[in-house]
């Protein structure tokens, strides 16, 4: 048995790879750190820079602040249609308003694919705004897409119509979306017997999910036992 030591430790002796690996986790680490808020903060720039390229060319030039400032206003769109969407608000609020609508909706529904397009985006946005039904508020596993495999769904609401009389009994709408992007997925119909209940949130579920199993949720802390009184 030979005594010469192992050429790996003569190309990265133990100090220089002690360095080595101090170097690489502390670079992971500011990836972590500044990761998301670079997503975030490009996001915002982004969609305020959307909107004020939709929004500020619709301004009249006399009532531009910048055709007066040495410099351009960020956000001045965005601020502009808020106050736009405000005023509409506002003004859907009285019988005037309301007239108006109704009578836009009445064109838009005689337009083949548009009236459509128009009901369901409307359906949804009421849904999300008035928080009514209790959509995507319980978490769970659903056996999908072959028995033995598990996926992460939402149930999204209980069965109505003609789905809930060709379904008969406890059946409910489960939304599986996908992996990384969460806006799409799949709506399927399941027993609610056949579901199994998360304890962790929808939020929890969702990152899950985004990160591809990697950002998993802290476990609940148990309960401390109830004094018997003595």
């Amino acid at each position: 048995m030979s005594d010469k030591p192992d050429s790996t430790d003569e190309v990265h002796p133990p100090h220089k790879r002690g360095l080595l690996l101090w170097l690489r986790n502390s670079f992971l680490t500011g990836i972590v750190i500044t990761a998301p808020i670079g997503a975030t903060f490009w996001v915002v720039v982004s969609f305020v820079n959307f909107v004020d390229g939709s929004v500020i060319p619709l301004i009249p030039e006399r009532f531009n602040p910048e055709n007066y400032l040495p410099f351009e206003l960020p956000g001045l769109g965005l601020v502009v249609a808020v106050i736009g969407l405000t005023l509409l608000g506002a003004l859907a609020a009285n019988i005037f308003g309301r007239t108006l609508i109704g009578f836009g909706e009445s064109l838009l529904k005689r337009v083949p694919f548009v009236s459509n397009l128009y009901e369901a985006v409307k359906q949804i946005i009421h849904t999300i705004i008035s928080g009514s039904d209790k959509s995507f508020q319980d978490a769970v596993l659903i056996e999908y897409p072959r028995k033995g495999l598990w996926a992460i769904g939402f149930i999204t609401a209980g069965t109505k119509g003609e789905v809930a009389r060709l379904l008969p009994g406890d059946i409910v709408a489960v939304f599986v979306p996908t992996t990384p992007n969460p806006t799409s997925g799949f709506l399927l119909y399941e027993e609610r017997v056949n579901l199994r209940d998360l304890e962790m949130s929808v939020e929890d579920a969702a990152k899950l999910v985004i990160s591809a199993g990697l950002v998993y949720p802290e476990p609940p802390k148990a309960k401390p036992p109830k004094s018997n009184g003595k």
